[in-house]
């Protein structure tokens, strides 16, 4: 069975940090990318980032220069660091794995919240 756990999420003031963790498990085949999503209240869910299995990585713009995404496919483990948080960055966080030839899993979700 194929797991996703998230976490790393919390209450955190404007300017401050928090840094995600995702640990895939029960996965057979190969890892191509992972990502994080997140879903603020009231808004559709978005790509916060992704990296694929060479390392290359993609930023929605609003995050461009604070985030950082990471992996590492030996440990089937992604992060994102969150430095200078803001308020709108307060959303439930996803990890979705992409693996396989078509497969796409999600983790539970982590909230972080940000008070100006």
């Amino acid at each position: 069975q194929v797991k996703l756990v998230e976490s790393g999420g919390g209450s955190v003031q404007a300017g401050g940090s928090l840094r995600l963790s995702c640990v895939a498990s029960g996965i057979t085949s190969s890892i191509n990318r992972m990502g994080w999503y997140r879903r603020a209240p009231g808004k559709q869910r978005e790509l916060v980032a992704n990296i694929s299995s060479d390392g290359t990585a993609n930023y929605t713009d609003s995050v461009k220069g604070r985030f950082t995404i990471s992996r590492d496919s030996a440990k089937n483990t992604v992060w994102l660091q969150m430095n200078s948080l803001k308020s709108e960055d307060t959303a439930v966080y996803y990890c979705n794995v992409r693996w396989g030839p078509y497969y796409s899993t999600w983790g539970q979700g982590t909230q972080v919240t940000v008070s100006s």
